[in-house]
């Protein structure tokens, strides 16, 4: 672990703002940007597409006021980024920041993203033209037969990943099937054997801790803004774009529900309740995620950016 940057005289971590969708994780990491004089590095896996801003919440110049952005609009939309391109790409934009002399601030929902900062994973690791081989048999599998078949296996052979991988994410249950496929072993495991490196940076993660029902009621907000602001055209633009609906950015909720919303076959009520049904499931496997953390994870009570942004600044100075 390096902790060799000047920044590190001042703070003994670097931040990590993570969990569910509509808690209000961007305003409080921007507010430590300001305060610490920091740049933000996102850990979004839809917030890297290009051109998908609304659906997927991304902060606007507005509220961006100037601060250094990192890791967001970065991929276009039907491009692959794997975990393993994410931490590629991450690490040396945070080493930069700290060689500069400011502190990185991490904000984002993936779970997969920061543990694997924070446990420095390795996904490297494994024989790729096997992976790439089972992985074309699989894809061509569901072409002819739908997800429904490769989501029953991999609740057989690999329960834990499928508790945590969503049926409609093709890509990811094709990803875990093709690691036990290639390997032997399953995805699960893999993950677990990766944790080898430790993490390249010390990292703190914290969580603002809504209950579930004021977090729903914020969700639910929320959609309705999506909409007003420009949702349905985001939508329209990726269905044109002619991307392929097995690509991770159709995952995104919010585009895939106004599919049948925008090819007629239901209306927009229907689609916008789909919206708040689907964004609520996410945000509770989200936070059974970041829960299963342990005390990796650190449980702030909601409070102004301004108030919690102290705390989190508080708890990541070197202990006197």
């Amino acid at each position: 672990m390096d902790k060799s940057f000047p920044i590190f005289e001042k703070y003994s971590y670097i931040p990590v703002i993570a969990g569910p969708t509509a808690s209000g994780k961007s305003a409080l990491a921007l507010e430590i940007c300001r305060i610490a004089d920091g740049e933000l590095v996102c850990a979004d896996s839809m917030q890297i597409y290009k051109g998908l801003d609304i659906g997927t919440a991304k902060d606007s110049k507005e509220e961006i006021g100037g601060i250094p952005h990192y890791l967001t609009d970065i991929v276009e939309p039907g491009t692959d980024f794997s975990v393993y391109d994410y931490v590629s790409t991450a690490i040396p934009v945070i080493r930069d920041i700290l060689q500069r002399g400011k502190l990185p601030v991490v904000c984002g929902g993936t779970g997969q993203y920061i543990s694997s900062l924070l446990y420095g994973l390795d996904y490297g690791n494994g024989d790729e033209d096997a992976e790439t081989k089972a992985t074309k048999e699989l894809e061509e599998e569901f072409v002819k037969n739908g997800i429904d078949g490769l989501y029953k296996r991999l609740e057989e052979v690999d329960p834990e990943a499928a508790g945590s991988i969503h049926p409609n994410n093709t890509r990811r249950v094709i990803r875990a099937l093709a690691v036990y496929k290639a390997l032997g072993i399953t995805f699960s495991e893999k993950n677990k054997k990766s944790k080898i490196k430790g993490p390249e940076y010390p990292f703190k993660v914290f969580m603002i801790d809504w209950n579930r029902e004021e977090l729903y009621d914020r969700i639910n907000r929320r959609v309705g803004v999506m909409i007003d602001n420009g949702l349905i055209e985001e939508a329209k633009m990726l269905l044109d774009s002619g991307v392929d609906r097995t690509s991770t950015c159709w995952q995104a909720i919010g585009y895939k529900e106004m599919l049948k919303y925008l090819e007629g076959e239901e209306t927009l009520e229907q689609a916008a309740d789909r919206i708040r049904i689907g964004t609520r499931h996410y945000a509770k496997r989200q936070l059974t995620w970041f829960r299963n953390m342990g005390g990796d994870v650190t449980c702030i009570s909601p409070d102004t950016p301004e108030n919690n942004a102290l705390k989190v600044l508080e708890q990541c100075m070197p202990i006197r």
